[in-house]
């Protein structure tokens, strides 16, 4: 049997741009995508702190270095600028992989800058 576990997450996420008129998706920091290992076109879910909205899409790599956490498309409707969200990706484990697995945990400061990366423990 496999189920479903979170894979990767990066917490407090600031929004820097909403652009409505893009076929849809998150833009996010090349870096921070390589940091939470998330895939270029890979679905995450997104939890926008500031107003409660949920809902999934795909990442697509914004320029390395930039901070840049960009809601596309229909996105775009889903949140503002300034609003903080985290972002998430989940993966499905066999059995076998949970007691191994640790999720990744890129916690971020105002400007979309990386703390170190943790892995998520049991409590």
């Amino acid at each position: 049997m496999q189920r479903i576990f979170l894979k990767a997450k990066i917490h407090r996420a600031r929004v820097t741009a909403a652009c409505l008129d893009y076929e849809g998706s998150l833009s996010i920091d090349r870096n921070l995508m390589v940091q939470a290992d998330i895939a270029e076109h890979e679905q995450v879910g997104v939890y926008n702190l500031s107003n409660g909205e949920r809902f999934d899409t795909y990442a697509i790599a914004g320029p390395e270095g930039s901070g840049e956490i960009c809601l596309n498309g229909a996105a775009a409707r889903k949140g503002q600028p300034g609003d903080l969200i985290i972002i998430t990706t989940y993966a499905l484990l066999d059995e076998e992989e949970l007691a191994d697995h640790r999720p990744k945990v890129i916690l971020l400061d105002e400007n979309n800058r990386s703390r170190p990366v943790v892995a998520m423990t049991s409590r």
